[in-house]
C-alpha cells in the first residue's frame, strides 16, 4: 500500500527522468500552435514592415578596419558622418589584446573617395595608412549567396523528405517539414523585429539549426514508431494516446539534448562575442541561439501532435478511435463492480459468516445465488 503513495510524492524531475509524466501533448496541440502563430504572425508583419537587417554581404558596401588607439566609437562616427557616409556601422574587434574599429558604410561612388577615408581614419587614430584595411563588396556577391543558400535549403528539405519516408512513412515527413517552416519563420521574424544583423554565419548557423530540428524529430518519431504496436491492444489506447505516452517517454531525453546543445551556444555568444571581443561569433551565435529553442519546441509541441492528427484519419486508427469512444458502460462496470465487492468482503473478518450470506458477487450485472453449505456427517 505504500508504493503509490511514494509514486505520488516524487518530484516532476524524477518523473520526468524516468518517463512517468502525463503530458498530453496531442489534447493541447491548439494552444502550442496558436503560440506558434502568434509569433509568427507578428515576426511576418514586421518582416514586411521593416525587412531583415542584411549586412554588407548581401547588400554591397565598403568596410574599413583599423587600429583604434584612443579613438572611441562615437568619435568614429562622427568623424565618419562628417565625410559623408551613408548607412554607417561601427563596431570594435579585438585580436591578440588588441582593439581594431571596423566601419561599414554604403558603397561609395568610385575608388578614389574609398581611399581618402582610408587616410582620414589614419590621421584619426594615429595609425599609419598601411594599417588601414579597405574592402569593398558589391551586391552580386551577395545575391550569389542567397541563391546558393536557397537551393541548399530545397536539397536539404528534398532529402529529408526522402529519408524519413524511406525511414518511417510519408506521414511522418509531413511534420517534419511543417516543423522545419516553423522554425525558419521564427528564427526569421525573430532577427526582423530585434533588427539583428543577417551574414554569411547567419546563413550556415540556419542550416545547422535546420539539422539539429531534424534529429530531434527523429528521436522522437523512432520511439512512436517503436510503440505503434500497442495501438488499439485491449481496446484501451488510440494513436493520439500512445504518441502523448511516446512523447513523455522521451521528453527527459529531448530536454536534455536541448540543455546541452544550448550551453555551449550561449558562451559561444557571452563569452566569444561579448566579453572577449569576438563580434563576428555574435550573428552565428544568436541564430544558433534562437533556432534551437524553435527546433526543440517544434518537435515536441507541433510535429509530433500534427503526426497524430494525420493518422487519425486514417481508417485503422479511426476505427480504434471510434470503438473506444463506444464502448458500452457496462463493460465498465464488470471490471469494477468485482473489486468493490471483494474490498467490500475483506472490511471485516467478524461479519465473514453473513457477508458471505447477504452479499453475492456480480459478474457482467447479473447476480449469482450463494452456494449452499454442506451439512457435516455426524459423529
Amino acid at each position: 500500500m505504500t508504493a503509490p503513495v511514494e509514486e505520488e510524492r516524487r518530484s516532476i524531475f524524477r518523473r520526468l527522468y524516468h518517463g512517468e509524466t502525463e503530458i498530453k501533448f496531442v489534447g493541447s496541440f491548439k494552444k502550442w500552435l496558436t503560440v506558434s502563430l502568434i509569433v509568427i504572425v507578428i515576426g511576418m508583419l514586421s518582416l514586411w514592415q521593416r525587412g531583415l537587417n542584411l549586412g554588407i554581404d548581401f547588400d554591397g558596401g565598403v568596410v574599413w578596419e583599423v587600429p583604434a588607439g584612443d579613438v572611441s566609437i562615437a568619435e568614429a562616427e562622427d568623424a565618419m558622418t562628417a565625410a559623408g557616409l551613408q548607412g554607417l556601422t561601427v563596431q570594435t574587434l579585438t585580436a591578440d589584446g588588441e582593439v581594431h574599429l571596423r566601419i561599414e558604410a554604403e558603397p561609395l561612388e568610385d575608388a578614389a573617395a574609398a581611399e581618402e577615408i582610408s587616410t582620414q581614419l589614419a590621421e584619426l587614430t594615429g595609425s599609419d595608412i598601411d594599417e588601414v584595411s579597405l574592402n569593398a563588396v558589391g551586391p552580386s556577391w551577395g545575391e550569389e549567396i542567397s541563391r546558393k543558400a536557397l537551393r541548399a535549403l530545397v536539397f536539404f528539405l528534398i532529402a529529408i523528405t526522402i529519408y524519413i519516408t524511406l525511414r518511417f512513412e510519408l506521414r511522418m515527413a509531413i511534420p517534419t517539414l511543417v516543423a522545419l517552416i516553423h522554425d525558419v519563420l521564427i528564427t526569421i521574424g525573430v532577427y526582423s523585429i530585434a533588427g539583428f544583423e543577417v551574414t554569411p554565419a547567419t546563413v550556415i548557423a540556419l542550416l545547422t539549426i535546420l539539422g539539429y530540428s531534424i534529429y530531434d524529430g527523429i528521436v522522437v518519431f523512432d520511439k512512436v514508431d517503436e510503440n505503434t504496436k500497442l495501438v488499439g491492444v485491449g481496446n484501451s489506447m488510440t494513436y493520439s494516446d500512445m504518441v502523448d505516452l511516446s512523447l513523455n517517454k522521451v521528453l527527459m531525453r529531448s530536454l536534455n539534448t536541448s540543455i546541452t546543445a544550448l550551453i555551449p551556444v550561449a558562451s559561444l555568444l557571452v563569452l566569444g562575442s561579448f566579453v572577449l571581443g569576438a563580434s563576428t561569433l555574435q550573428e552565428f551565435a544568436l541564430a544558433l541561439l534562437i533556432g534551437l529553442f524553435a527546433g526543440a519546441y517544434s518537435s515536441i509541441f507541433i510535429a509530433s501532435p500534427l503526426l497524430a492528427i494525420l493518422k487519425e484519419r486514417e481508417p485503422h486508427y479511426r476505427e480504434v478511435r471510434n470503438k473506444i469512444a463506444n464502448r458500452q458502460p457496462s463493460a465498465r462496470r464488470s471490471v469494477s463492480v468485482p473489486v468493490a465487492a471483494e474490498a467490500s468482503q475483506s472490511a471485516s473478518t467478524a461479519d465473514a459468516t453473513t457477508a458471505d450470506a447477504t452479499t453475492a458477487p456480480v459478474l457482467s450485472g447479473r447476480a449469482i445465488p450463494p452456494r449452499p453449505r454442506k451439512k457435516g456427517k455426524k459423529r
